[in-house]
């Protein structure tokens, strides 16, 4: 589509305008072939429509639309995104907002316990507001012990309701997924409850709970489906063992549990259960926390093992058998050692399994829509605009390949791809320098390299690390914990001593590490760190004082304030 224009003329964006400072000679060309000395000179689809008043014309006739949809394939919708979680519902309401005719189609397939949930994907309904929630829940325990020494004086004994605690966890969701709706249906966006699948590059199917048929087309897709949790493919684990995406909801108290993973999912549902007063499990394969800071990891996990999570290394299900029905029944599990001949059989109500998660994309119709997935892992590869191998269709969220599995990170990618494909925005989502929090009972903050990552790329020569204990205020008075909590930065020496690693474990990790994850994106230095003032009496206060570094071998532990 080209047109010759004048300036006076109004701008079409379905029409491309060619402005040179010579245009003598394109005019002799024109009036060459249309006979039209006057601009603007307009072209749709090589075919001469004529000057202003021609193509007004055209416009009011209704010509100008058929011309302009000649040689291009109509469909019902521009976007349609598949995945109704925090990424594919803020690309969606982007679009929307941008003027452009968008479905969300989400489907929550039900667990082997038959549990599912409403809109919003795994964060809200089974994963960071519930978890956020329970640990919550394990820390005003811990509050309240607390409480006694700083004078408040209860007789009773203190004990927790577990359906209680669960109903109003779920209530709160259950008004998040109604206002999911709301927002969606204010915004314009068709939502459908139904599985998507490919039938064609630009076609899907859409299947509701009820088994009914739909089929849908659109000029682009957003893949946002997600993950689920994976099983241990082992007998009695679909049967017996439940996951994180039913444990929020389960209608009772779980009781002696066993956590079978070393993910932060297992560290977190293990520690607040325990910080619920269960008796709680760890049966871990290898590491803690694999791709986190090895050492805050294990300063993590010892935390939690003096404060009654118990932990069974080195060790692998091998089966789970039911001894007894119930809520809770009773579960026989046998496992054997990764390193030995040894066998472990103990005997718990609940088995919560969190060995990782599996990318929703192997029953969607990819290959019907062409586009490349890694077979090992599901994980779907995109360029540096989250378009995959399918030019018209692109991915974002927690199934992308090498990228954050966290829903801010999500979020953002939604928005700005929405941007870019309906607003002319330039901006990528960047997915350097994320910080992120882990929920253990003594929370992890992080943010850039962990330690072995640093030295990996950048030479243990080239790197100081600065580290400290130190013991927050709030837990002097009761006499606990102290100096368990612990601080590290990890700097460059080659780049001014530039931060790459920021470390914290202690109370309100997310709310420390997010404010030093912005001084991260704006290049912060130790210097900069050091000339800080710090707010007093904090536990961020640390990172302005650190003089230790790892090398040195030097006492870092705290006295006082």
């Amino acid at each position: 589509d080209v047109a010759f224009r004048s300036r006076r003329a109004v701008p079409d964006p379905n029409l491309i305008c060619l402005l040179e400072k010579d245009g003598t000679n394109y005019q002799d060309l024109l009036h060459e072939m249309t006979g039209q000395k006057t601009v603007p000179s307009v072209f749709i689809n090589k075919k001469h429509i004529g000057g202003c008043d021609n193509t007004m014309k055209a416009h009011k006739d209704g010509d100008l639309q058929k011309l302009l949809g000649e040689g291009r394939e109509v469909y019902e919708y521009d976007l349609i995104v598949i995945g109704g979680g925090s990424g594919g519902l803020a690309c969606s309401k982007e679009a929307a907002a941008l003027g452009k005719k968008v479905m969300v189609l989400d489907y929550v397939v039900p667990t082997p316990k038959g549990t599912t949930w409403g809109l919003g994907g795994t964060c809200v309904n089974v994963g960071c507001i519930p978890k956020k929630l329970m640990h919550q829940t394990a820390l005003l325990g811990t509050a309240i012990e607390d409480a006694r020494k700083f004078g408040w004086e209860f007789s009773d004994q203190v004990t927790h309701n577990w359906e209680t605690m669960r109903t109003a966890v779920n209530n709160y969701i259950g008004s998040l997924n109604w206002g999911y709706r709301v927002s969606l249906r204010d915004k314009n966006v068709n939502y459908v409850n139904a599985y998507a699948e490919f039938v064609e590059p630009h076609k899907i199917k859409a299947t509701n709970k009820r088994g009914k048929e739909m089929f849908y087309t659109a000029a682009k897709f957003v893949l946002a489906t997600g993950e689920r949790p994976r099983y241990l493919g082992v007998p009695g684990d679909k049967e017996y063992c439940i996951t994180s995406d039913d444990l929020f909801s389960l209608p009772y108290c779980p009781g002696k549990t066993l956590v079978v993973g070393a993910s932060y999912v297992a560290l977190e549902c293990g520690g607040f259960l325990a910080g619920l007063g269960l008796d709680v499990t760890v049966m871990v394969r290898s590491i803690l926390l694999r791709g986190f800071d090895q050492d805050m990891a294990n300063r993590a996990g010892d935390y939690m093992e003096t404060h009654g999570v118990k932990f069974l290394r080195k060790f692998v299900p091998t089966k789970i058998e039911q001894l007894e029905a119930g809520t809770p029944g009773r579960l026989k599990v046998t496992a054997k050692s990764t390193e030995s001949d040894e066998i472990f059989e103990g005997e718990y109500n609940t088995v919560l399994i969190a060995v990782g998660r599996d990318a929703c994309t192997g029953k969607i119709g990819l290959d019907k829509a062409g586009v490349k997935v890694n077979a090992k892992n599901g994980k779907i590869p995109v360029n540096d605009e989250e378009q995959t191998s399918v030019p018209h269709i692109y991915a974002i969220g927690d199934i992308l390949e090498g990228k954050w599995e966290l829903t801010p990170v999500a979020i953002q990618a939604g928005k700005l791809l929405a941007r870019r494909l309906y607003a002319g925005a330039s901006l990528k989502c960047d997915y350097v320098n994320v910080p992120t929090t882990v929920f253990t009972p003594m929370e992890y903050g992080s943010c850039g390299y962990p330690e072995e990552k640093a030295v990996e790329i950048y030479g243990q020569e080239n790197l100081e690390i600065y580290h400290s204990l130190f013991w927050p205020l709030e837990f002097t008075v009761p006499g606990r914990d102290n100096n368990r909590c612990y601080a590290k930065i990890i700097c460059n020496k080659l780049d001014n001593d530039r931060v790459i690693g920021f470390h914290y474990l202690g109370p309100n990790a997310g709310e420390v590490t997010q404010g030093f994850g912005a001084a991260m994106k704006c290049g912060i230095t130790k210097d900069q760190l050091d000339n800080t003032i710090g707010i007093h009496p904090t536990c961020a206060e640390i990172f302005t004082t650190m003089e230790v570094t790892k090398s040195s071998g030097g006492d870092i532990t705290q006295s006082g304030c």
